[in-house]
């Protein structure tokens, strides 16, 4: 199953007798699926033909769906509202004589809201039922689109994300084989340190120094780190493959990614082994990052 993301841009277009529809759907990244339609005054109707088909192609994102309607044959038609004309008018006659003023013009008249009224023309009933079935089809098309571009968004960040994995286990194998990590070298660093703990002015009970040591030695290797984060890159690399919507598996994963490697620099006393976990760290938040745009 492909993967997807969840930005998108789609336009269509489509007729019906003397309709012309125009849909631009546009999709976001959101936590959860969000339609949010934008229909002309009558076509109600289609928001919930819309959702459902959404819905039923989509899993994730808010996508903006606007809908422009046109009617090619068929002129609006001008018309005066006689009682709103005539209170202006009556209310102009008290008026006129309280006050001093300029007798109302035409144009000043007909300026006034309500005066004038734009009556939608009347159309063919046949040609008015058949007109948002065609706006559906439209939207189809558009929806079509969208799903096609927000896959191909998806093939392209599957392959950063894989690329990604790439780079933190290189890095892992890197800080596997620090000479920090040696035996040897994790010996002189517990010896040193419990040397200095000897040293203080304050004397270890037996049983203190022992729990130092203990709490030394755990801190002195990321052998745990380093099999979670192995772990991690297995299951990265096969809900990659297996596609589908899986976004916030991502973002969990990556957060997890996030905690070992932080885990990783706290425990590092090499300088080779702190910049490995720094490396690492910076490709982890640019998986995440890429993780927030899919579906």
């Amino acid at each position: 199953m492909a993967l997807s993301s969840m930005t998108g841009f789609a336009r269509s277009h489509g007729a019906s007798g003397s309709y012309t529809f125009e849909w631009e759907l546009k999709s976001v990244n959101a936590k959860g699926l969000d339609i949010r339609l934008r229909l002309p005054q009558g076509w109600d109707e289609l928001e919930a033909y819309a959702k459902k088909r959404a819905g039923e192609v989509l899993v994730r994102g808010t996508v903006y769906a606007n809908l422009n309607v046109k009617r090619t044959s068929a002129v609006a038609a001008i018309r005066i509202n006689e009682e709103v004309l005539a209170a202006v008018l009556k209310v102009a006659s008290q008026l006129s004589g309280k006050i001093d003023a300029v007798a109302p013009s035409i144009d000043g008249l007909l300026s006034i809201k309500g005066v004038i009224e734009v009556v939608a023309p009347y159309g063919d009933e046949a040609e008015d039922t058949a007109a948002p079935a065609a706006a559906a089809t439209a939207f189809d098309k558009a929806l079509a689109d969208l799903v096609g571009m927000r896959r191909r968004e998806g093939d392209t960040l599957g392959l950063i994300l894989k690329q990604r994995m790439d780079e933190v286990e290189v890095l892992a194998r890197r800080a596997e084989a620090a000479p920090g990590r040696k035996p040897n070298a994790i010996k002189a660093r517990l010896a040193e340190q419990i040397a200095t703990l000897l040293e203080t002015p304050d004397r270890f009970d037996p049983d203190r120094l022992n729990q130092e040591a203990i709490l030394i030695a755990s801190r002195a290797d990321i052998r745990e780190e380093l099999d979670r984060i192995a772990s991690h890159i297995a299951q990265a690399r096969e809900l990659i493959s297996n596609g589908g919507p899986i976004g916030r598996r991502l973002d969990f994963l990556a957060q997890e990614f996030h905690r070992e490697v932080n885990t990783c620099c706290s425990k590092s006393n090499d300088i080779e082994l702190t910049n490995t976990g720094l490396a690492m760290k910076n490709v982890v938040e640019q998986f995440r990052e890429q993780v927030q745009n899919l579906e």
